[in-house]
């Protein structure tokens, strides 16, 4: 049995990530305050539906932030992989959160066009409060965006806050249509729009996130092709009982039997790791691999295995 790994962790790109998410905590900690306070003075349940987005954002952001210090972790003898998964757990709840809260804003959005309530809103509040949260979602959006390009857990957080940056420009633009028109039912329209584009960007991480929680095999990778390029070595007779996963959003797993075409000791299997390593390496980005050599010991060959009791 041999094993491998590499690993190059830049710990100076986590702390940064860490201190913007903290800033975007406490902004949208202020816009939901502002907010909910806002809606009871205005009558405005637009302006509710805003603040109770940004509670999701303030909730999303301390998962992210709590999972991404625990992803910082060493890994110990009792958590070998240490904290890897708890970014893509993050992700998994918040994109959950979203598509629940995205559901209740439409219906809410349907009652009110349906019934008409027509009730009188303080316009001048409304506006006040939106671009209020235009400008704070704004600034926490310009901080994670680098970020959120190659992590899971930081896109998810960064969905989070663009979704509600958007969803305060209708509350805006509904502002000054109250304000100006009196046209009170463009602000269940816009909810519903908001509503509609939330479940749409939420519904892509939930479904990677749950597919790395599942260890499905990454989609990106093909199997048949990684078996015919290591079969390609002479010393190979075949590979099987492969298993292919994901820890997180960046590390891809990599184990297989390897039944060699001749006897040979231990030594003489370095070079041949060393080629199985470079195909894994090189042309499918695959740097944690487990490779175990047989002679003749395997009674079953087949590429993905599900009896254990026949090797």
């Amino acid at each position: 049995m041999h094993s491998h790994s590499q690993h190059n962790h830049n710990h100076h790109h986590h702390s940064n990530e860490g201190k913007n998410l903290f800033i975007s905590i406490i902004l949208n900690v202020l816009i939901t305050v502002f907010q909910i306070i806002g809606s009871f003075i205005s009558g405005s349940l637009a302006l509710l539906t805003d603040a109770l987005h940004n509670l999701s954002d303030v909730i999303a952001l301390i998962i992210s932030f709590i999972a991404n210090k625990l992803s910082e972790r060493k890994n110990t003898k009792t958590k070998t992989f240490g904290f890897k998964r708890a970014e893509i757990i993050a992700a998994f709840i918040n994109a959950s959160s979203l598509i629940l809260i995205a559901i209740f804003l439409i219906i809410e959005a349907f009652k009110r066009l349906i019934t008409d309530e027509n009730t009188f809103i303080n316009a001048k509040w409304v506006i006040a409060l939106a671009a209020f949260s235009i400008l704070a979602n704004g600034l926490s959006v310009i901080l994670l965006h680098k970020q959120s390009k190659g992590n899971l857990n930081i896109k998810s957080a960064y969905l989070h806050l663009f979704t509600d940056m958007l969803s305060s420009i209708a509350v805006l633009i509904g502002g000054f249509l109250i304000l100006f028109y009196d046209i009170f039912w463009v602000d269940s329209v816009l909810t519903v729009f908001i509503g509609f584009y939330l479940l749409f960007s939420a519904w892509n991480i939930f479904l990677d996130s749950l597919k790395i929680l599942m260890q499905f095999t990454p989609s990106e990778i093909n199997l048949d092709k990684i078996k015919s390029d290591i079969e390609k070595i002479t010393e190979i007779n075949n590979i099987h009982h492969v298993h292919i996963w994901q820890l997180n959003d960046k590390q891809i797993n990599f184990e297989c039997h390897v039944n060699l075409c001749k006897d040979l000791k231990i030594s003489e299997t370095e070079t041949i790791l060393s080629k199985i390593e470079e195909i894994l390496i090189k042309k499918y980005q695959i740097e944690h691999n487990t490779v175990q050599f047989e002679f003749e010991s395997c009674k079953d060959n087949s590429l993905i295995f599900n009896d254990i009791r026949k090797c």
